[in-house]
């Protein structure tokens, strides 16, 4: 447990995440009061990484669920292993000579040891720890009603084996990239926050924190670039990962400044739509760079 939001924030920055206090505040008040965090934004804007950052920096275990379309009870919660519980039917008909008991048979086929844990139920048996809901707007209605009833209760009933309930809630952090709107009822049941690109010096602070070696010139130029990338309306604006690339692949190259030259040569590291490049290309790299 932390104490305090500039706590947690040192505690994040040891790590390499470098929060600005509205982050720290919403994460803390999530530890602080058991409630999930929800966390909104563009691709890019770090919300997947803040989860990575916590797990590290409150030293427990990261346990991540990626959402996406059609995902389901048995992939997020759990489902029993067919294929050992066959061979175990098989072991027990050939150890009792064709009189095997079939109440016997069953009540060993629904263990514990034939249960695969999914996220959701591993976050409730090995909390403490951080249970990532990745992407959930990528989730189908069904599967939001479903998860916010696990999140209200910490707790899930497995028929075969009774109640599992975790003794210490998990900290939670859903997150979205607003492909649609996730219903209220799982939002008044989270804590809020919506993350913006990170302003100019602490996109600087965290390229140079990432990459030591990188120059607080060349980061300047790489952050100041990026910025200017968000305002053309890209198909994919970059964020903070792609900044990363960039860097690092001028980097790679031996460059120690980013001009048209470099900036064309390495532009795959930034953008990753066609027409995206193009855009960039009509606007001119130069007047790009050139702000």
């Amino acid at each position: 447990m932390v104490t305090s939001p500039d706590e947690l924030s040192s505690a994040l920055e040891s790590v390499g995440y470098l929060p600005d206090e509205g982050i720290a505040t919403a994460a803390f008040l999530a530890q602080r009061l058991g409630r999930p965090l929800f966390c909104e934004g563009e691709p890019g804007t770090g919300k997947t990484s803040l989860a990575v950052a916590l797990s590290q920096a409150l030293d427990v275990p990261l346990i991540k669920l990626q959402c996406h379309e059609g995902i389901d009870f048995t992939q997020a919660l759990y489902d029993w292993d067919f294929p050992r519980q066959l061979l175990h039917l098989r072991a027990l008909e050939a150890a009792s000579g064709g009189s095997l008991d079939s109440d016997v048979a069953e009540k060993s086929l629904y263990s514990r040891r034939f249960l695969l844990a999914r996220p959701l139920l591993r976050a409730l048996e090995e909390s403490p720890c951080v249970l990532l809901v990745d992407e959930v707007d990528r989730a189908d209605d069904e599967f939001e009603a479903f998860l916010l009833e696990i999140l209200g209760e910490n707790a899930v009933t497995v028929p075969e084996l009774g109640e599992v309930r975790a003794a210490v809630p998990p900290l939670v952090i859903l997150t979205s990239n607003r492909t649609r709107e996730v219903h209220d009822a799982l939002k008044r049941r989270c804590l809020y926050h919506w993350l913006e690109h990170p302003a100019l010096g602490r996109e600087v602070a965290i390229l140079r924190r990432r990459l030591p070696g990188l120059s607080e010139r060349l980061a300047t130029q790489v952050a100041s670039a990026v910025r200017r990338l968000r305002e053309l309306e890209l198909l994919k604006p970059p964020g903070v990962a792609e900044s990363l690339d960039w860097a690092s692949a001028l980097t790679a190259l031996g460059r120690t400044e980013l001009d048209a030259a470099s900036a064309a040569a390495t532009l795959g590291a930034v953008l990753k739509y066609r027409e995206d490049s193009q855009r960039v290309v009509a606007v001119g790299l130069d007047a790009i760079l050139a702000g």
